[in-house]
């Protein structure tokens, strides 16, 4: 019996699969979720193409043709998605899998999706005619920022490098004074102090120490371009990147702290590692640090779309882009369409309608009428229910298939994350919905 990891076929000369045991392969076992993992394996086993499409991201990652031969491509994407049904730690999957299933690229797990969706058609699960959307937010893995921390870590890191550089350098060639000590007193001065006059204080000496710091690694910069050393161009590519943001976290502490201003949170840096990241505001709920996603639904339970947003647009701003995109990916609108009450306004409904949306109803009215969003008060009644169950849906996301937290750095890996997570999920949705079928 052939389980999600289990593989035995050859599908190519530079990823072939090899034979394995898989986790139920043994003997039969009468379970549950033996039996989704089987309609996954066998889904997975009938579209050989997703493997290409894994097999060219992980190659064209790879820098050298030296060294052990890697996992093969089929390996890569069960494993990750495993990784994501069943929710384990990559500790327990094995450390060194994170990193070949992290370059996988989102087009290649959405793509891999589609191949799916079109196949929950094929088999009359789903015909995207009713679909609802909502958007939530998956959170990136930092602790929550604040300006002397950023500004703590700015100090750390670059004095780390500098560090790196004078060990291989030398002393005469790398000059630098360690701040690293002084800026954790610093940070721990304006955590505890009370007075906004004396965590001003704290805050232009932990201004001052970063300062130096940065003035310390741009003297270094010549230095290591000039030794000509293999190490040197991605040292400086590091180091200038680090001192971009650390310039920008000392801008913001100061108009912030110092000055009294209110910073855009557009404008604000929230973290040297992962600065791609968006702090998002929904909903009246308290501030998140990761990225909004829309997200839309059938009635089928599948996810149809999902898109990473940049920043933190408002729900209304994104109800007509999410429904071109399924024009775009169905074929057609749907004939019935619920929605969130961010995304309730004249102007989207009146675009819903042009769309060729018969039913598009919100879940707030803004000065709208009833009628305007659905001549049948069943309808609207089924609609509204039906948009209510997006919640319960998202929230099985985040609890079983990993939405709720990326641990992956760098925004193409968040985004990985997400569509895998979406894949993983509906996989398991598809395969529920074959064995409900017979």
């Amino acid at each position: 019996m052939k389980t999600l990891e289990s593989g035995n076929r050859e599908v190519g000369d530079a990823r072939e699969r090899t034979s394995q045991a898989g986790l139920f392969e043994q003997a039969p076992v009468d379970h549950p979720v033996a039996a989704a993992f089987e309609e996954i394996s066998a889904w997975l086993d009938s579209h050989r193409e997703a493997l290409d499409w894994v097999a060219a991201d992980v190659d064209g990652g790879c820098a050298a043709e030296a060294g052990r031969q890697g996992l093969t491509a089929e390996t890569i994407l069960r494993c990750g998605l495993l990784r994501q049904l069943r929710q384990e730690s990559w500790r327990e999957l094995a450390f060194a899998l994170a990193a070949t299933v992290g370059s996988v690229k989102a087009e290649t797990w959405e793509r891999i999706g589609l191949l799916l969706l079109a196949d929950a058609r094929a088999a009359g699960f789903e015909d995207g005619s009713r679909v609802r959307m909502d958007s939530t937010v998956t959170r990136a893995h930092i602790l929550s920022p604040t300006d002397s921390g950023l500004l703590r870590d700015g100090v750390r890191v670059l004095a780390r490098e500098l560090q790196r550089a004078r060990e291989r350098l030398g002393a005469d060639a790398v000059r630098f004074k360690d701040h690293r000590r002084a800026a954790k007193r610093r940070h721990l001065e304006i955590r505890s102090r009370r007075g906004e006059a004396r965590r001003r204080e704290s805050y232009r000496k932990l201004l001052r120490l970063a300062e130096r710091t940065v003035g310390y690694a741009e003297e270094a910069l010549p230095a290591a371009s000039a030794s000509g050393a293999a190490w040197a161009p991605k040292w400086a590519e590091k180091v200038e990147e680090i001192i971009g943001l650390v310039r920008r976290v000392a801008d913001q502490a100061r108009r912030r702290v110092l000055d009294g201003e209110r910073v855009p949170a557009l404008e604000k840096v929230a973290s040297l590692f992962e600065p791609h990241m968006d702090i998002v505001v929904k909903g009246g709920r308290g501030t998140q640090y990761g990225h909004k996603l829309n997200l839309s639904t059938g009635r089928s339970g599948l996810v149809l779309d999902a898109v990473v947003e940049d920043g933190n647009p408002a729900d209304a701003a994104k109800c007509v882009p999410m429904l071109e995109r399924h024009v775009e990916r169905c074929g057609q609108a749907p004939s019935r369409a619920a929605f969130d009450g961010g995304c309730a306004s004249k102007a989207n409904l009146a675009a819903a309608k042009a769309m060729g949306v018969e039913h598009a109803v919100f879940q707030k009215k803004r000065g709208m009428e009833d009628a305007e969003m659905s001549p049948s008060a069943w309808i609207r009644r089924a609609l509204w229910r039906f948009r209510a169950g997006v919640e319960a849906g998202i929230s099985h996301l985040k609890r079983c298939f990993g939405l709720g937290l990326c641990r992956w750095r760098g925004l193409p890996r968040f985004k990985a994350w997400v569509q895998s997570a979406v894949l993983a999920h509906n996989l398991a949705r598809f395969a529920a919905l074959r064995i409900d079928s017979g």
